[in-house]
């Protein structure tokens, strides 16, 4: 069992993301691990602002201008939280991390794929989470589920977030040792079950 390991959740708003990263984290804290959550972007006072420019600046947000925000809350997010826990020997789950910025800007919003992963990493020092687990999930599944306003975002048009689902995608077929693929459709138990069973397949970390 490795002594720290950092894991992050994606996919579409609406796949639950955050309820399935409670759950596990519940899991792991059960059998003694220690276990850090965060968000992203966000989990700092400066990333929350940022998050907020990301989610609700009027009007509309340069793509490079977005992918940046996001890049730089990330910086603050490992240097404040990831990389201190990460020392100290705790599992990190992360709410989203640098492979939505490759989907959201790159293959849904038109940006240069390999240059986002590239400049995503120098801003994030190299350090990209052991592996990626993506909620998968029809975008009007995923929009049903949201249950509350859209943000700017998630406003967007059908065509940008079937580009999502797609980007998800292609990029665990891309990079599968890193990468997994969790159907998001059953209910939560299943779901989560699943998502077990990958964590302990991959890093061989077990919960009680």
């Amino acid at each position: 069992m490795p002594r720290s390991a950092f894991i992050s959740l994606d996919g579409l708003d609406g796949t639950g993301k955050s309820t399935q990263c409670r759950l596990l984290a519940d899991w792991l804290r059960a059998s003694g691990h220690a276990v850090t959550t965060c968000i992203d972007p966000g989990g700092t006072a400066l990333g929350a602002q940022l998050r907020s420019l990301v989610l609700h600046h009027r009007p509309e947000i340069d793509r490079m201008c977005e992918a940046l925000l996001f890049m730089a809350s990330r910086a603050q997010l490992l240097a404040e939280v990831v990389r201190p826990a990460l020392a100290s020997g705790h599992i990190v789950l992360s709410d989203r991390f640098l492979l939505a910025n490759v989907v959201y800007q790159g293959h849904a919003g038109g940006l240069d794929v390999e240059r986002l992963w590239e400049v995503g990493r120098f801003a994030a020092g190299g350090l990209e989470p052991d592996f990626t687990i993506v909620l998968d999930l029809a975008p009007e599944q995923a929009a049903q589920r949201r249950g509350r306003p859209a943000d700017r975002i998630e406003n967007r048009d059908v065509e940008y977030h079937a580009r999502l689902r797609q980007g998800f995608l292609a990029e665990a077929q891309r990079c599968p040792e890193r990468i997994r693929v969790v159907d998001a459709a059953p209910p939560v138990e299943v779901v989560q079950d699943a998502i077990r069973r990958e964590v302990t397949s991959v890093l061989g970390i077990k919960g009680g």
